[in-house]
């Protein structure tokens, strides 16, 4: 198995159920554990303004998925709770599933770039990547998780309280 890490995102439909939701699909994957969460974030958008603020959280799976096999399946779980696909970059949006990081791969696929694009740059992936990730991680392309914290402000952040996603996780993740 190999470890991936999932960043979850939404700012619509009721954010924080969108996440809990969505890490429940995740635990039910094929092949795959749910192992750990990072806590709640709520984060300015990258895109329009005028959109709510985001709801964000990291998860960490051991899978036995190829890393396109787990796209498909986040895409469809993103499908199964209302994502629509628009032109739009950056825009408001139900869910939104990205793999961060699978196993120590860099991937370059005209689907899938691993670690994911501009990751150092957003604080609402790396802080809530550091939450659950070894302090010592290392990205597959040599860059230290701790540098890249180093050089991202905790700015237009807030950890949010657990809003029962850790009791929903628990218990789909001992079954």
């Amino acid at each position: 198995m190999e470890r991936a890490y999932i960043g979850l995102g939404s700012n619509l439909a009721d954010p924080q159920r969108q996440l809990r939701g969505a890490l429940q699909a995740l635990a039910e994957l094929p092949q795959t554990r749910l192992v750990a969460v990072s806590s709640l974030y709520a984060s300015d958008p990258l895109g329009p303004a005028d959109q709510p603020r985001y709801v964000n959280a990291v998860a960490a799976l051991d899978t036995d998925l190829q890393p396109l096999d787990l796209l498909d399946a986040l895409q469809r779980i993103e499908l199964a709770q209302g994502r629509e696909r628009k032109a739009e970059r950056w825009g408001p949006r139900t869910l939104d599933l990205d793999i961060l990081l699978f196993g120590e791969r860099l991937i370059d696929e005209p689907r899938l770039k691993v670690p994911h694009y501009h990751m150092q740059a957003r604080p609402f992936v790396l802080y809530p990547l550091a939450e659950i990730a070894p302090a010592e991680l290392a990205l597959a392309d040599g860059r230290r998780l701790a540098d890249l914290l180093a050089a991202c402000p905790f700015s237009g952040l807030e950890r949010l309280a657990d809003a029962g996603v850790t009791a929903a996780v628990t218990s789909v993740t001992r079954r």
